[in-house]
């Protein structure tokens, strides 16, 4: 306690909780009446989208599982697993989409590249344009209509080989969220993402980048949430 300002931090660990056994049931990090803290597994989308209206998406899966309606608040790609918010009430998507819409998610991610950086940390700054069409963001040299300028800040935590490729482990936090900001922005400097074959990875896996934290100070009652995860990709285990 700091004068009047109270901080409460509440902080939960996600691991193997049901070890991958039943992919129709969804991990549910934390509950209550505004919103739930959940796991995505690689393959499932974050909600549905054009053209795929009939798809199994995490919105349906948790609605069922839940028992209520649920509505997105932030994405995360398809290929992609990790931790996930998801609004409880359309009051509640409201409050927490202005909160991210004005940078007050802290969203962590793990990934492996191809490569290694140049720098082992440092910050990443490009202009991004999302071709809809091909559902694909390129790397591009100046302002036009359609492009925006994307942020991010990475660590290398360490490097190695997996099938005698060379491999770094890297810890990325979001300045910005663009659509597959972390995938291009490595993948335009010769480091896709692995099993990304999208934009570039030759490496048959699942998709190496994974949410690992999401932290918030809450609209609804004041308090610092922390979520935390850990991946269940064995890939991650062999660097």
């Amino acid at each position: 306690k700091c004068g009047n300002l109270s901080k409460y931090v509440v902080q939960y660990m996600h691991k193997n909780l049901l070890g991958g056994i039943d992919d129709t049931v969804t991990d549910i990090l934390y509950e209550d009446k505004n919103f739930a803290a959940v796991i995505k597994k690689c393959g499932v989308l974050s909600q549905s989208a054009s053209g795929s209206e009939n798809e199994e998406s995490m919105v349906t899966l948790l609605s069922e599982q839940l028992r209520c309606p649920v509505y997105p608040v932030h994405r995360l790609d398809r290929e992609a697993e990790g931790v996930m918010i998801y609004a409880k009430s359309k009051y509640a998507a409201g409050k927490l989409c202005d909160l991210v819409g004005r940078g007050g998610f802290e969203k962590q991610y793990l990934i492996i590249v191809h490569g290694a950086p140049s720098e082992n940390s440092g910050t990443y700054e490009d202009l991004l344009f999302k071709d809809s069409k091909k559902n694909k963001s390129y790397v591009v040299d100046g302002e036009r209509k359609g492009v925006k300028r994307a942020v991010l800040d990475y660590d290398t935590v360490r490097s190695g080989e997996i099938d005698g490729e060379a491999v770094s482990l890297i810890r990325v936090r979001l300045k910005t969220g663009r659509t597959h900001q972390i995938r291009v922005q490595f993948s335009s400097r010769g480091m896709p993402v692995l099993g990304d074959s999208r934009y570039g990875s030759r490496y048959k896996c699942d998709m190496c980048l994974f949410s690992e934290r999401i932290a918030f100070v809450s609209p609804f009652d004041g308090k610092e949430y922390v979520f935390e995860a850990e991946s269940e990709n064995e890939v991650f285990k062999m660097i």
